[in-house]
């Protein structure tokens, strides 16, 4: 039988450029994927990946980086990012290989 002992983990991040709004959805996410990883429960492991990956997106809708970019124009950035992050997503779901960025 394995057994883990209870820690907590702080995660610190600057939030110098980022508005109160990103700052509750990033603590947000962060509290919501420590549930999904944990979880038992079905429901709450299929509502919450969902609800992770809605955040996840509303916070790259909001990133700073467009506004930033002064001849951006009309280019939709944010957008573009999104399709761009789904398309290697569903590339990453195909692989039977899990990818690991843990050293």
């Amino acid at each position: 039988m394995a057994t883990s002992k209870k820690t907590k983990t702080f995660i610190e991040i600057d939030t110098t450029h980022m508005n109160e709004a990103q700052v509750r959805q990033l603590k947000t996410l962060n509290s919501l994927l420590a549930h999904v990883i944990s979880t038992d429960e079905e429901g709450d492991f299929f509502d919450g990946s969902a609800e992770a990956m809605r955040i996840c997106a509303a916070l790259i809708k909001q990133a700073n980086f467009p506004s930033l970019l002064t001849h951006s124009g009309d280019i939709p950035y944010a957008d573009q990012a999104l399709e761009y992050s789904v398309d290697l997503l569903q590339e990453h779901m195909g692989s039977p290989k899990i990818v690991s960025y843990d050293n």
